[in-house]
């Protein structure tokens, strides 16, 4: 990527959004290029701005956040933008919905600025799951009370089909991410290199249809790939 990170803020609050327009703009490889106060204005400005990575407010009067990410998500002309969904609590109802609509990731909004700085690094840079260490319980938590039971995306029968056609490494790997392991740490397990890694988690993606790393826990978990832990 060359040329600062482009980030649209999208928040009903606008103290919300000066707090965080003041922390990326003091940041020299980042620069907020718009505000949108619902999510009908943020694709809007998704598509005006050139915008990298997309900081949403999940719950918004109008369009929420939800909506607008599966709209951004849905549009083949807005496939390089990153949407990273801001929740009010740690556990959110929304959160495995978001991912499944096509958000990179999730933090909560009293997450640390370089919480937040990094996460936008991290977005922009296509390292997609970018949530704290609570994502994989959160996620396991929600399938395993039904939230994949929604009628959206594939059947059973689907991910299976689109199972089958991952190589042994791949199903091993796709399993490693699922568990939040980086590819840095799925390479040492594996004793690969981590571009070796890298390669089998792409080829994952595109056999699976996942638009990226999120995506695949998402799909590992409703496939029942992996299963959740009971503690």
């Amino acid at each position: 990527m060359t040329g600062p990170i482009k980030v649209l803020l999208v928040d009903d609050q606008a103290l919300l959004r000066s707090a965080f327009r003041v922390l990326v703009d003091s940041e020299a490889d980042m620069e907020v290029v718009g505000e949108a106060a619902d999510g009908a204005q943020a694709v809007e400005l998704a598509r005006s701005t050139g915008a990298d990575v997309v900081l949403m407010d999940i719950r918004m009067p109008g369009t929420d956040g939800l909506t607008a990410t599966r709209m951004i998500s849905a549009d083949p002309e807005l496939a390089g933008v990153r949407v990273v969904m801001l929740t009010t609590f740690e556990v959110d109802e929304y959160v495995v919905q978001s991912l499944r609509a096509g958000a990179s990731g999730f933090l909560g909004k009293g997450a640390e600025p370089e919480e937040l700085l990094n996460a936008i690094r991290i977005a922009a840079g296509g390292e997609a799951l970018l949530s704290p260490a609570a994502t994989k319980g959160l996620i396991a938590t929600f399938l395993a009370q039904g939230g994949s039971s929604d009628g959206e995306g594939p059947s059973a029968a689907e991910y299976s089909d689109r199972l089958a056609a991952l190589t042994g490494r791949e199903r091993e790997v796709l399993v490693l991410v699922a568990g939040g392991h980086s590819n840095d740490e799925i390479a040492e397990r594996l004793v690969v290199s981590p571009l070796t890694v890298k390669t089998h988690v792409n080829r994952a993606m595109a056999k699976l249809g996942a638009r990226d790393r999120a995506q695949l826990v998402v799909i590992a978990y409703e496939s029942g790939l992996v299963r959740p832990r009971v503690e």
